[in-house]
This record gives structure tokens, C-alpha cells and sequence, in this order.
């Protein structure tokens, strides 16, 4: 008797996974809460040097500032210069002060900003490029902040990742709670950047226990029938998530107390938790049978299943517990030992680093859109829930390879489209910024539940927290290449949609896992799909054309190579 077979009896889809799912739904939703806070947090508002002794009484402050301040090309007032001496303009009384001798054959000298910068307050009352005065020269601090939180996150994947492994999954759920608390409220109260910086990074690392925690927790407890629908609902949290934070960044223009009101729901987390299962599949692979039958009788209860101790009996357990053959200290070491596994895992890499980028990419930068940035932000979360539906449906008939490949492909598209859109055509540049949004969410939900299925069970936090570590290394990298614009303007775009159809063709080369039972083991992944059957049916093709003229030499590659991808996708002949 397999774990699939345990859930069967006691219910693998009733009220207990529900209970399951919504105790869940919480870090789902304070993530986009931090993983998006950049796009309120470190908003620059319209800025100009400051100018000391502009009179009170002035009512002409255009004409003030036409005096002082040079004119970008666009016709905007320079943010990070001024004039050297305030210009006479025609028709005023306002006097020009001495020039200097390189001024009288040339234009006029400008200077940097020496005494801090005047902000437009009308739509921020503070963040931390206000805070701070992260501009012109020191703007590249601003992205540097997201860069280290997403490094953060990519420390912590690691770290989580192999912990609950080692100890559990609920327990580790409860540390990421209690650390993310803290390190959001001390960053809340930060009294200079570098301060602000490091307990960002912190809490990143923290924030990325509920990346790799959530998930298998969920799934461990769900049938084969109802992964894509409970994977899928699940993900809509994160889309409540990001509305929630559209709302949020509105009505809290102060960027401490927006920081505070999106870490103390972590408190709420924190008293959940007596509530939340542990994995009884993984109880099991750890040999702790008599912890897994008090939760898989506990499910039962639940779900209104007739079972007693004598149909989940310690023996019964034993023996599913002693056929897991796992591995007893899983480490990223076994990702890589075995050919299918460490296939998986190299593919599994290059599609999360892309989802990242892209996502990330697409996410932060609102440069160029018509809509103010809480109208954006609403409309991108707006498009996640179609986008969802939309994979809810295709994952079920389409497959979960196919669905991730064309949601790439849609985002790659959608950037290279862009590229060849005019930039005094911003209403276009919008709508394919939602277009790409829609399908780079959908690239996301699919990613989480096509990840999870691959690995097996006594690896797939660590598969996952290796994956997320990858991904969140293209989430860290993905603000900086906004700063990219500096040396082509559509440079980052091109970086953003290259990678993305990049994975487009990697996923390819990833098993179809619809309707496959979860894998528990490491033989079970390599006993299915055994990657030396492919190289039997090439030299089984070779064998058969030896005899074949040179002008045939081609076809018979492409029938090897066509094996090969068929055996990799299908893998009928391994069983």
C-alpha cells in the first residue's frame, strides 16, 4: 500500500484539505504584500534641486524655477541640475546674476543639486527615496534595495528549503512567521539606508520559508484529482495579495507605516498555527508513523470517512513507511546525483530564473504607462484572475508542459511586441504591458504546480527551495536591468523577453505530469522515466538503418531525436 492509496481511505479532497488550503491562504497573501512593496516603497516622485530663498509671497513659481532650473529635452524641468547663476528671462524684472567667462561663448553652466531635492508630495507623502534622497547619482540605491531583498530571498530559499527537510515543514512555518515580524517591523523603524538594506535582506530570507513551505504542505494532502484545482485556488490568494496591496498603498502614503500594515497579518499567522497539519506523507518518509496515523485519522474524522485504528494500524503504516526507501538527510547534493533528477532540476532552474525575471521585471518597472502607478497596480492584479482560470483550464486538457511553454512564449512575445511600439503610443504600451502581465502570472501559477509534481516526496522542498533559489536570483537581477535603459532604452526589454522564450524552449524538455501520481521516492522518478530507455531506442534506430545510404543519414538522426523527446515527455516504456 502507497500514501496514495492512505489518502484514499481517508479522503483526499473534503473538509480537512479546505481547512488546509485556508490556513494557507495567509502567507500567500503577505507575499505579494513584500515581494511588490518596491513599487510604493522606493517610488520616485517628480523632483528638482532645492532652492533656498525662493520668496513666500511668489506667485509666479513657473517663472521661479525657469530662472534656476535647465530644461530636459521632453520639455521637463532637470531634476538632478541647476544653473550655476539664475538667468534673466524676457519680460521680468528678475535680474541675472554675473556670468561666469565660460558662459559667454556657450550655454549656460549647470551644477548638480548641493543642497537635496524639493519633492512632489502630491501622490507620496514619503518614501525612501524622499527618506533619503535616493536620486541622480544615488539612484541606483533604489534598485540595489530590491536586488538585496530578492538576494534574501534566494539565502533563505536555501536554508528553508533543507530545514524542512530535516525538521518538518510546520515548524519551520512557524519560525518564518515569527522572524518575518521582527525583521519587517525593525525595518519599519530604520534610521538610515544601510540599516534599512540589511533587515530587507533579512526579511526576504525569511519571506522565502513561505515560498517553500506552503506548497508541499498543501499538496501532500491532496489526491492526483484535485492538485490542479486546489493549486490554482491557492494561487488566487496571491492575487488577493496584490489588489489588497493596490488598496493599501493608496490609503497609507507613508512608506514605514505601509511597511508596518503589511507585516503584522504575520501575527494572525502565528496564532494559526496549532491549527496547521503537518505532512503526514512526509512523517512517514521520516519513519514518525505514529505522529502521521494521528493525523491521517484526524482527516478522516474530518472528511466523515469511516475508518478506525485497525484500517491506519502502526503495522499497516510500518509498512508503507519501510517501502519509501528515502533517503534519511536529503541535501541539494541528490538533486544532482541521479541522471532524471538532476535532468529535472537543470530544467527546472533555467524556467525559474526566466519566471522570475520576467515577472519581476514586468512588475517593478511602470516607466512608460499612461495610468498612475495605483491604477497599474490594480489593473495587473486585475488581469492575474482570468489569467488563472485560464490555466486552470488549460492545465487539465493541455497538459502542465504545454501551458508553461505557451505562457512563456506569451510573455516573450508581449516584450518584443513593445519593442516595436512607438513610445508616443503609451495607451498600446499599456495594454501590452497588462497582456504580459496576464500571461506571465499564468507562467507563475503553473510553474508552482508543474515543479511540485516533478520532484518526489522526500525532495521536493529541497527541489523547490533550489528551484526558488534560481528564481529568485532572476527576481534580484530583474531591477537592475531596468538600469540597463542607461546604455539602449529598449535594452531591457529585450534582456526581459530573450529569456523568457530562452525557457520557452527548456520546458520542452520537461515529463508531462497530468494525472501522475506524486513520486515518493528517488527510484520512483528514475524508474519512470529512465533516461537510459532513450538511449536503447537510439541505438535500437541506429541498429535498424545501419544498412542505410549517406543521403539518409539525416532522416534516420531525426527519428533519435524524436525518440528521445518522446521517451523524456511520455514515458510509457519505463514502467
Amino acid at each position: 500500500m502507497g500514501f496514495e492509496e492512505l489518502l484514499d481511505e481517508v479522503g483526499g479532497f473534503g473538509p480537512f484539505q479546505l481547512r488546509n488550503l485556508a490556513l494557507m491562504a495567509l502567507p500567500r497573501v503577505i507575499l505579494p504584500l513584500h515581494f511588490l512593496l518596491p513599487i510604493f516603497l522606493a517610488a520616485v516622485p517628480a523632483h528638482y534641486c532645492a532652492l533656498p530663498g525662493t520668496p513666500d509671497n511668489f506667485s509666479h513659481q513657473e517663472a521661479w524655477l525657469e530662472t534656476h532650473l535647465p530644461r530636459e529635452p521632453d520639455g521637463r524641468f532637470s531634476s538632478c541640475l541647476r544653473f550655476a547663476h539664475p538667468q534673466t528671462l524676457p519680460n521680468t524684472t528678475l535680474e541675472r546674476e554675473a556670468p561666469s567667462p565660460g558662459e559667454l561663448e556657450g550655454e549656460p553652466s549647470t551644477v548638480p543639486c548641493s543642497q537635496g531635492w524639493e519633492y512632489d508630495r502630491s501622490e507620496f507623502s514619503s518614501t525612501i527615496a524622499t527618506e533619503w534622497d535616493l536620486v541622480c547619482e544615488r539612484k541606483g540605491l533604489n534598485r540595489v534595495a530590491s536586488t538585496l531583498f530578492f538576494i534574501g530571498v534566494l539565502m533563505g530559499a536555501v536554508v528553508f528549503g533543507y530545514l524542512s527537510d530535516r525538521f518538518g515543514r510546520r515548524h519551520l512555518l512557524l519560525v518564518a512567521y515569527v522572524s518575518t515580524l521582527v525583521l519587517g517591523l525593525t525595518s519599519a523603524v530604520s534610521v538610515n539606508y544601510v540599516m534599512f538594506a540589511i533587515t530587507r535582506t533579512l526579511t526576504g530570507s525569511t519571506l522565502a520559508g513561505f515560498t517553500i513551505i506552503v506548497l508541499p504542505l498543501e499538496l501532500e494532502w491532496l489526491d492526483v484529482e484535485h492538485r490542479e484545482v486546489a493549486g490554482i485556488l491557492s494561487s488566487t490568494f496571491w492575487t488577493g495579495g496584490v489588489l489588497l496591496l493596490a488598496l493599501a498603498g493608496y490609503l497609507i502614503r507613508d512608506w514605514r507605516w505601509l511597511l508596518m500594515a503589511v507585516t503584522l497579518p504575520c501575527i494572525i499567522g502565528i496564532l494559526s498555527i496549532r491549527w496547521v497539519p503537518e505532512s503526514a506523507r512526509w512523517l512517514l518518509t521520516q519513519g514518525r508513523v505514529e505522529e502521521a496515523q494521528r493525523y491521517l485519522l484526524h482527516c478522516a474524522r474530518l472528511n466523515g470517512r469511516p475508518v478506525g485504528e485497525d484500517s491506519l494500524s502502526q503495522e499497516a503504516l510500518n509498512k508503507v513507511s519501510t517501502g519509501e526507501q528515502v533517503v534519511p538527510r536529503p541535501s541539494y547534493l541528490d538533486l544532482f546525483r541521479t541522471p532524471q533528477i538532476r535532468h529535472i532540476s537543470l530544467c527546472c532552474m533555467v524556467m525559474w530564473f526566466s519566471v522570475n525575471f520576467s515577472y519581476y521585471g514586468l512588475s517593478l518597472d511602470l516607466s512608460g504607462l499612461r495610468l498612475n502607478v495605483y491604477q497599474t497596480q490594480l489593473l495587473f492584479g486585475a488581469v492575474e484572475l482570468p489569467s488563472k482560470l485560464v490555466v486552470y483550464l488549460l492545465v487539465r486538457r493541455a497538459g502542465r508542459r504545454l501551458t508553461q511553454a505557451g505562457a512563456l512564449l506569451g510573455t516573450a512575445l508581449t516584450f518584443g511586441i513593445r519593442l516595436l511600439v512607438s513610445s508616443e503610443t503609451s495607451s498600446w504600451s499599456t495594454a501590452l504591458a497588462v497582456i504580459g502581465k496576464g500571461f506571465s502570472e499564468a507562467a507563475f501559477t503553473t510553474a508552482y504546480l508543474f515543479t511540485s509534481e516533478l520532484y518526489p516526496t522526500v525532495l521536493r522542498p529541497t527541489g523547490i527551495g533550489l528551484t526558488a533559489l534560481v528564481g529568485r536570483l532572476g527576481g534580484s537581477l530583474a531591477p537592475l536591468a531596468a538600469l540597463l535603459d542607461g546604455v539602449w532604452l529598449s535594452l531591457p526589454k529585450l534582456a526581459y523577453g530573450g529569456i523568457a522564450l530562452l525557457a520557452t524552449c527548456t520546458t520542452f524538455l520537461l515529463p508531462e505530469t497530468r494525472q501522475a501520481q506524486l513520486p515518493e521516492t528517488i527510484q520512483d522518478v528514475e524508474r519512470k522515466r529512465c533516461v537510459y530507455v532513450s538511449i536503447c531506442k537510439w541505438m535500437q534506430v541506429l541498429r535498424i538503418q545501419r544498412g542505410i545510404h549517406l543521403h539518409r543519414y539525416t532522416w534516420c538522426m531525426y527519428k533519435c531525436v524524436h525518440m528521445y523527446f518522446r521517451v523524456h515527455a511520455l514515458c510509457t516504456l519505463c514502467a
